[in-house]
């Protein structure tokens, strides 16, 4: 299995992190991108992927994060990603729900992030809440020909997936496919085409079903591709290995 957006730099991983990523190819976790929240985080990315040789990483700055950014951090942010263990710009995007975090300012950060992304020619990882509308617009207007990523914890609509992948990205599918008041993506993932999905946990959060509550690691995917096998009438395995490729594709790994 492919987590293609963790957070192992957490510091609810501090206790026993080795010990956790020693084990989890045995658990049938192959393959991680640790994700960047801010520049702390993304140079803590860097660090696991260089000790891991199974982990890579990315770079960015949350939305929830971008208060008191300024050009230099562009410039720091460049300057990790020429590191060849990062595959992608992320996490980026905009937070309407806890707005943590001034919504022009979200914006602002947002598109400088895109354009990074472009000029480096890297995938984006997409966090998108209750700003639907206005991430898919920033999105548009950077949109080039080579542009590819992900829409993270996908909560949107069907007909919004679909313009999503048209434009060259993959549905980020995690442990709320299992909540029992996931219908909206249970619908996405029946409608979709599995070639069009990765798979996430976003550890430590978003635990899924059965273990919902508790602090979250890869070893949980298996419960996501059981629920997508259920919905899609597809062997576990199948999932598994069209979501492995997927994310390999989307992230040149």
């Amino acid at each position: 299995m492919f987590d293609t957006h963790a957070h192992y730099d957490d510091d609810r991983y501090d206790d026993d992190r080795d010990e956790l990523l020693g084990n989890l190819k045995s658990s049938g976790v192959g393959l991680v991108v640790n994700c960047g929240a801010d520049i702390k985080s993304s140079i803590g990315s860097i660090k696991l992927a260089e000790k891991y040789d199974f982990i890579y990483a990315s770079v960015g700055v949350h939305p929830h994060d971008v208060e008191g950014l300024n050009n230099e951090d562009v410039q720091v942010l460049k300057k990790l990603a020429y590191n060849k263990r990062v595959v992608a710009i992320g996490e980026i995007g905009l937070d309407y729900y806890y707005d943590h975090s001034e919504r022009e300012l979200q914006k602002i950060w947002f598109d400088k992030q895109m354009k990074l992304a472009k000029e480096l020619n890297l995938p984006v990882i997409i966090h998108s809440r209750d700003a639907s509308e206005e991430t898919f617009e920033i999105i548009k207007q950077n949109i080039y020909p080579d542009l590819r990523g992900v829409i993270h914890a996908y909560s949107q609509s069907l007909e919004m997936a679909y313009e999503y992948i048209k434009m060259g990205f993959y549905i980020g599918i995690g442990g709320v496919i299992t909540f029992k008041n996931a219908k909206k993506l249970v619908e996405v993932v029946n409608n979709i085409s599995i070639d069009n999905i990765i798979l996430e946990t976003d550890c430590p959060y978003m635990t899924p079903e059965p273990n919902r509550g508790k602090r979250n690691d890869s070893t949980n995917l298996k419960y996501v591709v059981s629920k997508i096998s259920d919905i899609k009438g597809i062997r576990e395995e199948d999932v598994i290995r069209i979501t492995t490729e997927n994310g390999k594709k989307l992230f040149g790994v």
